[in-house]
């Protein structure tokens, strides 16, 4: 028996000498429990600051004057820039190391967040918050870099799996909080509670990050893509700033030609992109990425899916206070039901798709389909009287179906995607869904402020859901072209 161990020794990897300096890291023991809560509260961060102000924005509007160009412009600032910046600073996180990126826009967002809640004027509050996006953008993309590179196998699940329920609890939980800070008035700060509850939270980010987060970094760290990164951001700003802005500042000339800029800037950026990979180079976004199934699959079914989702935020928030009439604390508990269901199913999530696979996100989109009908018919039976206990069956079941898309489907997007190009892979991820976020906003947002005048607020509602619903019957055929397992 000894004899046999010692045979087996001699030939295994161990008995060889010590792995090659290139060997992947440990896996499971690299970043604890702690760490990856850490990173977790990084990612919730920038996605709850692109929806809490929602339901600050009148508030913001009485007390600096601000009016409907600048208020969407405090949006539109956050969310343009974050999205921009966000494959760049993946990109920097893989060559100079993720944790000292990490810190360094934590930190960032907190200075930031603390100018947002002093900000004297509505201009300083907008550049504030240019800035503020500008840190996001360099934090939130090493947060899914360390997940990959420092988890394997189940645990990787289980933390992809977290960060997508993380990434859509935000989302919702961003309002929720809003209505009650602003409601609260603490200490006389009224809306800017906001931004100022940032800065305690981020002292706390910085002291646990380096604590328990390991620092990862790619092993072939690549040039940055000067060109590409400078045409990618031409290609969002010429999409989302005229969209974002166009119907507040009353559709002016420069945002026809932002518009017509466009799809030449966007066909500049996949020319460069490829030429750069064929050279043999590292480009800002590379096709060869796209290439694989489950990240490219995935990127397409997140456009529609987070259309509607920001959308629906931001109409909601709309509706809620300015043609229900109710105040930030009531609106924001009109999402609680919608949270509760989507953090139950992001729970049940892991355990459906290793029974039932991608169908799950199917699943998930018929649910929400029927609790958007659910909300459309409370709305036309009890409007003006529409109340709490109306929405809730609607917005509950609504969030089920999103728990069960969201967590799923960003775990499936970065299941191929090499650990050293794991900062690429999650800023382009991320990259996708931000941009999608700020279109929803734009184009659904824009389109019932421009209904509302004229047809009224419920008739303005009811044709916000039905397009959302539209949107969600997209997002159920895509689905059907998922990989039916999932790794």
């Amino acid at each position: 028996m000894s004899e046999t161990r010692v045979r087996r020794n001699r030939h295994s990897p161990a008995a060889a000498g010590p792995p090659a300096a290139t060997a992947p890291p440990a896996g499971p023991a690299a970043m604890g429990s702690l760490g990856l809560f850490t990173v977790l509260l990084g990612a919730a961060l920038p996605l709850i600051d692109f929806f809490i102000v929602n339901v600050a924005l009148p508030a913001v509007d009485a007390d600096l004057a601000a009016g409907p160009a600048l208020l969407e412009l405090v949006v539109a600032g956050y969310g343009v820039t974050y999205a921009v910046l966000l494959v760049l600073g993946g990109r920097l996180g893989d060559t100079a190391g993720r944790r000292r990126l990490f810190l360094i826009g934590m930190a960032a967002f907190g200075l930031t967040s603390l100018a947002c809640g002093l900000a004297p004027t509505a201009w300083t509050l907008v550049g504030a918050r240019v800035a503020q996006g500008a840190a996001a953008a360099l934090m939130l993309p090493q947060v899914l870099a360390t997940i990959q590179a420092t988890t394997r196998g189940p645990r990787r699940a289980r933390a992809m799996s977290l960060y997508g329920a993380t990434a859509g609890l935000s989302m919702v939980a961003g309002q929720i909080l809003g209505g009650v800070l602003v409601a609260a008035d603490v200490a006389g700060t009224g809306w800017r509670a906001v931004f100022l509850v940032n800065v305690p939270v981020v002292a706390l980010g910085l002291l646990l990050t380096v604590r328990a987060v390991p620092d990862t970094r790619s092993e072939r760290p690549a040039r940055l893509d000067i060109p590409g990164t400078l045409l990618l951001a031409l290609t969002l700003v010429s999409l989302l700033l005229p969209l974002t802005e166009g119907r507040a500042a009353g559709w002016p000339m420069w945002t026809w030609v932002s518009l017509a800029v466009f799809p030449f800037a966007a066909v500049a950026f996949y020319l460069t992109e490829r030429r750069e990979d064929r050279l043999g180079r590292t480009p800002l976004v590379p096709p060869s990425l796209l290439r694989l199934d489950s990240l490219r699959r995935g990127l397409v079914m997140m456009v529609p899916f987070s259309i509607g989702f920001s959308g629906f935020m931001f109409v909601i928030a709309v509706v809620l206070q300015q043609g229900l009439h109710m105040g930030p604390v009531r609106a924001g508990l009109a999402l609680v039901p919608m949270a509760v269901a989507f953090f139950a199913a992001s729970l049940a999530g892991p355990r459906l798709v290793g029974r039932f696979g991608s169908r799950v996100v199917t699943a998930g989109g018929v649910l929400q389909a029927a609790g958007i009908l659910l909300l459309l018919s409370a709305v036309r039976r009890d409007w003006p009287a529409l109340d709490l206990a109306a929405i809730a069956p609607g917005v509950a079941l609504a969030g089920l179906g999103q728990g069960l898309q969201l967590p799923v489907l960003m775990r499936m997007m970065l299941s191929d995607v090499p650990a050293d190009r794991a900062g690429v892979g999650g800023g382009v991820m991320v990259t996708t869904q931000q941009s999608a976020l700020a279109l929803g906003v734009a184009t659904l947002g824009s389109l019932f402020l421009a209904l509302s005048p004229t047809t009224g607020v419920r008739d303005a509602l009811e044709v916000t859901l039905l397009v959302q619903l539209g949107l969600i019957f997209l997002t159920v055929l895509l689905s059907l072209r998922l990989p039916r397992v999932l790794r």
